[in-house]
């Protein structure tokens, strides 16, 4: 038996070595480095979102400020983070995705930085209001919306739910940390973690985070070269893909544009009472309400991060789903099972962690942004290239729902002494969000799945 190898071995004569074909190497494409990166600052930016609710009983004991007080605070928190949506979304296209992705992390840090430092309640408006209100919402889920719409031609909808997921993760992440430093070194320290975590993502933002297909020398993700069409006036792009107009006056254009159109109003108030009882209501509120029944702090905070954990689960799947069927039933679920839950809360509150209140958390858990992958899908489907900047505006009135739920949810606790009201009215809210999401219309040259359609006349 010969033992030459085979590469060794003679070429009888006339023959010609036949090459063997060269192995094409697969390579990763760069959009996946850039949603990996965009994750992680998610994860950074989400840090503060857990914050209020643990935070507010720390700061009642040492400053004697009411729930009325921190409610505000979280209000104008959350009405800017929705207002900065839209223009901050003109920005990523004006000036690049990296850019502000890392100003926004800063004035996250230096937000939650200061906080230690407060010691009357307008400067907690100012640290917690307008500097983080700034930042996260120069990182809010339009962030997420936005680098899916530009990287990816294929799975839109799938890496629109991981990314929302990224909100999830950083509950999750900081939220038992926060809790257990708030009672013991205490709330200060809590607060410079959430400023840790956000400054940490900056390096890798500024490194990885690419604005731009064309900047890598890549099409998006599932995108085959073909003939480049051409653009309307308004999204007529620079070379790198940047919009010749103003940031302001693109995203004003937008608005414009969209209110003449039913789709957008529906949107907007099926996503503000999403906002109301997510962020408003349950993200705020929910600790001090478990507290109110003699549930331990740490106790309701790992529930919410329970929340994070499925909330991860049900998004991701909620992007999967979107790919593959009508969004507006999808979001009329939902919302309905979300109204349900909130009904029957009152009744689980308790000291003791039921198996009723387990229930209600993994589902709560699972609709929590799921709503997301869907809406940023009609916009798409609606809007076009203006998608992005739409569902800024459509993040806008989610946040100006969840701002006067915080305020008014603040109030009825105040007043009465308790959040029951609160809990039923957030339940007939969802009941009519799930309405106005099956009866949203389909426009004319849309198809499924909708996350792959193509920009239809609005």
């Amino acid at each position: 038996m010969s033992t030459v190898p085979e590469e060794a071995r003679e070429v009888p004569a006339g023959s010609a070595a036949l090459p063997s074909p060269p192995r094409k190497r697969r390579r990763l494409h760069p959009a996946w480095i850039v949603a990996a990166v965009a994750f992680l600052a998610l994860v950074g930016a989400a840090g503060f979102r857990a914050a209020p609710g643990v935070l507010m009983v720390p700061l009642q004991q040492e400053f004697g400020w009411s729930t009325t007080v921190l409610s505000a605070a979280v209000s104008i928190n959350l009405v800017l983070f929705g207002l900065t949506a839209p223009f901050a979304a003109a920005l990523m296209e004006r000036f690049g995705v990296r850019a502000v992705t890392a100003t926004a992390l800063v004035l996250i840090g230096m937000g939650s930085a200061l906080t230690v430092l407060v010691n009357q309640s307008w400067q907690i408006l100012l640290t917690w209001g307008l500097l983080i209100g700034l930042g996260t919402g120069s990182m809010a889920l339009v962030f997420a919306a936005t680098v899916a719409n530009t990287w990816f031609t294929r799975s839109r909808g799938l890496v629109i739910g991981i990314l929302t997921a990224g909100s999830a993760a950083g509950q999750l992440v900081f939220l038992p940390f926060i809790a257990m430093l708030a009672q013991d070194p205490g709330w200060r320290q809590a607060s410079l973690l959430i400023a840790a975590g956000a400054l940490a993502v900056v390096p890798l933002v500024l490194k990885f985070l690419k604005n731009s297909p064309a900047e890598a020398g890549v099409l998006p993700y599932g995108e085959e070269p073909a003939g480049v069409a051409a653009q309307p006036p308004e999204t007529a792009t620079v070379p790198g893909g940047r919009p010749r107009a103003n940031a302001a006056v693109r995203a004003l254009r937008v608005l414009r544009r969209a209110s003449k159109v039913r789709t957008f109003w529906a949107l907007a108030a099926g996503f503000a009472i999403c906002g109301a009882t997510t962020n408003g209501l349950i993200g705020t509120h929910f600790i001090p309400s478990a507290h109110d029944h003699g549930m331990p702090e740490t106790t309701a905070a790992g529930l919410l991060a329970v929340v994070g954990i499925f909330d991860i689960i049900g998004t991701i799947a909620s992007g999967w789903l979107t790919d593959r069927f009508n969004p507006r039933i999808l979001l009329a679920v939902y919302y309905q099972f979300r109204g349900i839950g909130l009904l029957v809360l009152p009744l689980l509150l308790n000291a003791e962690v039921q198996p009723s209140m387990i229930v209600f958390v993994v589902i709560y858990g699972l609709d929590w942004v799921a709503t997301v992958p869907p809406t940023a899908a009609i916009c798409r489907e609606t809007f076009g290239a203006d998608g992005s900047v739409m569902f800024g505006w459509v993040f806008a009135a989610h946040q100006l729902g969840a701002a006067a739920a915080a305020i008014v949810a603040g109030a009825l606790r105040d007043a009465t002494g308790h959040y029951t009201y609160a809990w039923l009215g957030a339940a007939a809210m969802c009941t009519i969000a799930a309405v106005i999401s099956a009866t949203i219309r389909r426009h004319k040259g849309s198809q499924e799945p909708t996350a792959a359609a193509e920009p239809a006349a609005a």
